[in-house]
């Protein structure tokens, strides 16, 4: 998508107006030296009057008046249209989010997509509005210094000139460390955002086994990467810069002695003299500002080729329009899939769950069973062979397409920081206040909602945080119901929960389930799928076989082997 790359960070009139103004402050900035030199002329002429006092004055405040003006809306113009990149940015990045495929969510960290959004942009806006600005009008003065100094004296402008190419070598080596430790920096920082953002999530469980602050070793060595890396970085940038620094200050010695044997010869004014000898000491500090800033220019450029990466991720596939599928039958078919290359989990995978049916899925621990209905769900594409949904190969079709007509209740219940009511209705915007307290009334989630400080509109903290797990997983199937959808995933909706919240989350299941749905249902514990219309045995990177209960107990399979070992543990 390299269009889109470039359109993204295309920079708008106003930032070009601000880059303009800067340049012509740097002219201005310049004509105060200017002046300064024909007061020094005027001096040592002996016809420096009150008059010639007023004048001086009268126009260095004019410059300073015209430099106030050109500055204050230079700069009101840069950081209004850097502030437009960034919004622009952002909202691409916000939209650009929602079309890479589920399964990157997985593959790359989230610091990566994080820190895109985040300090990445932010870096990137301060490439717009301070690093640009102060870069052009430094350089505009310098080069404006040396041609007036090459006009005074041209021996002195050569120096002067020296001195500023002394940059070149000091840049090179300091870019050099830029792109050996700028780029791994980013990248431990990626990962350092992502350590520390599980690291919060999972606070309640790092202090539950004393693993939480210092003693978690996993956050502490992220951390220790990030200082490590980062003082690496700046002792490797520095020295070149504190080089370039002393090389630069050697033009003060250097001019006064080219300078001196000139006015001592008659070559040349007191004045240009004077004014000579102190540039130096000006010319060291703009040098300094020009090699940081084109250090921190070339160091914060790596925020935008980390904001292009995720511009440049690969895009969902397949037409936005509804799945045009004959009935809620979902099959796959010739099933092959595997996170990595070498460790297959899908080998031909053939699984029809009919329509209107109660499809069960068994198997042993990391035989694929989640897999299959991460498949179905789009979560994940097959490397080969196809998902059909009433038919339908969904290949063709963008994952919300699909998804729109399924309901989905996992083991792990994500709800956002907002109300009660608003969480459920996510699953349906349109829904009336009555219709999401009645789908929470068929979750058996009304009652403990009701009881809450504020009732619907309680707000339950990041993640759900403030409710129990039998709480948030009856929230998850209220949305379930709410969204009215004809086909039902269920990743073992009532795993890990006590015995009273298993009991209440089964007669939720039970209501969301009263209609007549396709339901596709993972279980890792087989009493729960005794009454399924079908039982899907997996292992081996396919269905090994599928019938009733009944059915396949008379086989003496797997299943039947399964259940044994379950009524033996009983």
């Amino acid at each position: 998508m390299p269009d889109a790359a470039e359109n993204v960070f295309a920079k708008n009139s106003k930032i070009h107006a601000s880059v303009a103004c800067t340049v012509i402050e740097g002219l201005l900035d310049g004509c105060n030296f200017v002046l300064v030199y024909l007061v020094i002329e005027e001096v040592f002429a002996g016809g420096f009057d009150l008059g010639s006092v007023l004048l001086v004055s009268g126009a260095l405040a004019a410059v300073f008046a015209v430099r106030l003006a050109v500055y204050g809306w230079g700069y009101v113009q840069g950081q209004v249209g850097g502030a437009e990149v960034s919004r622009n940015v952002r909202v691409f990045l916000g939209d650009k989010i929602k079309r890479i495929p589920l399964s990157r969510f997985t593959e790359r960290t989230s610091g990566d997509y994080l820190n895109a959004l985040t300090s990445n942009v932010s870096d990137y806006e301060q490439v717009l509005t301070h690093k640009t600005g102060s870069l052009v009008k430094n350089v505009t003065l310098g080069v404006m210094l040396t041609c007036f100094v090459t006009w005074l004296h041209a021996p002195a402008g050569i120096i002067v000139a020296l001195m500023f190419a002394l940059l070149v070598p000091g840049l090179w080596w300091s870019w050099r460390q830029v792109r050996t430790f700028g780029a791994r920096k980013s990248a431990i920082q990626a990962s350092n955002t992502s350590k520390v953002v599980e690291h919060v999530s999972g606070m309640q469980t790092l202090r539950a086994y004393g693993v939480g602050g210092v003693d978690n070793e996993a956050v502490v060595a992220s951390m220790r990467a990030y200082s490590d890396v980062s003082y690496r970085y700046e002792a490797a940038v520095t020295p070149p810069g504190a080089v370039v620094f002393a090389l630069v200050g050697l033009g003060l010695p250097a001019l006064m002695l080219v300078c001196g044997d000139a006015w001592l010869a008659g070559e040349l004014d007191v004045a240009s003299f004077l004014l000579i000898i102190m540039l130096p000491l000006f010319v060291v500090k703009l040098t300094t500002g020009i090699f940081v800033d084109l250090t921190a220019y070339k160091n914060l450029m790596i925020a935008k080729r980390r904001i292009q990466a995720v511009v440049e991720e690969p895009e969902e596939q397949g037409r936005l329009e509804p799945l045009p599928a004959c009935g809620t039958a979902v099959s796959l078919e010739g099933v092959f899939f595997a996170y990595e290359p070498d460790a297959p989990v899908f080998e031909g995978l053939d699984l029809v769950c009919e329509q209107g049916k109660l499809t069960a899925l068994v198997g042993d621990s990391g035989c694929g069973k989640s897999t299959a209905l991460s498949l179905v769900a789009q979560y994940y594409r097959p490397d080969r062979g196809r998902v059909r949904i009433g038919g339908v190969d969904t290949a063709g079709f963008a994952p919300e397409s699909v998804l729109a007509g399924m309901s989905i209740v996992d083991q792990e219940v994500f709800l956002f920081d907002d109300t009660v009511r608003a969480n459920i209705r996510y699953a349906r915007p349109d829904a009336s206040d009555e219709e999401v307290e009645e789908a929470c009334r068929l979750a058996n989630a009304d009652g403990f909602v009701r009881a809450l400080p504020q009732g619907y509109e309680t707000r339950i903290g990041e993640g759900g945080g403030r409710l129990s797990g039998g709480e948030r997983q009856r929230l998850s199937i209220a949305r379930a119901i709410l969204r009215e959808a004809p086909i039902v995933l269920l990743d073992e909706a009532t795993a890990s929960l006590d015995i009273e919240n298993e009991l209440a989350v089964k007669e939720a299941v039970a209501n969301l389930l009263s209609h007549r749905k396709t339901v596709v249902m993972v279980a890792h514990t087989l009493p729960i799928v005794r009454g399924a219309d079908a039982i899907a045995v997996i292992g081996d990177g396919r269905v090994l076989e599928q019938g009733t209960h009944d059915e396949l107990l008379a086989r003496g399979g797997k299943y039947a082997r399964m259940w044994a070992a379950d009524r033996d543990l009983a």
